[in-house]
């Protein structure tokens, strides 16, 4: 009986590995693929980092939870941070290039506007705060 459990504890800890590779990678091909987008972008100016912030009117974590925690880091940065809001059920062009399956999602890009970070859901204030100094 010994036995067993240990191989499906090993099972379930090989299961959740694989998928966070999976997740990793996509993350990276993601940010790849985001590379050299900023100039479609209205709205960032070079030399401040920034949050690229992709969201929908009827999205209530967007409205909830993900719009405070910039707010937040807007009013803890101030001027060091750009926040770029985009509308991607009127911008469906823009989610698409830069690789948007769901909102809310959140690029940090660096202060030349490349993609360094990516958020697949809400972000708390914390970690894009974490992410921007990283």
């Amino acid at each position: 009986m010994d036995s067993n459990l240990v191989f499906r504890t090993l099972l379930a800890i090989s299961i959740i590995g694989v998928g966070m590779g999976i997740y990793s990678l996509t993350n990276r091909l993601v940010l790849a693929r985001a590379a050299g987008k900023i100039k479609g972008l209205d709205g960032f100016s070079p030399g401040t980092p920034a949050i690229l912030y992709f969201t929908t009117p009827t999205c209530m974590p967007c409205k909830t939870l993900q719009r405070p925690a910039i707010q937040e880091v807007q009013q803890t940065l101030g001027d060091r941070i750009q926040i770029i809001e985009v509308d991607a059920s009127q911008r469906i062009d823009l989610a698409n290039e830069w690789g948007v399956m769901s909102v809310p999602t959140t690029f940090i890009l660096d202060k030349d506007g490349r993609p360094r970070q990516i958020n697949h859901g809400v972000a708390r204030t914390e970690k894009l705060l974490a992410q921007l100094k990283g």
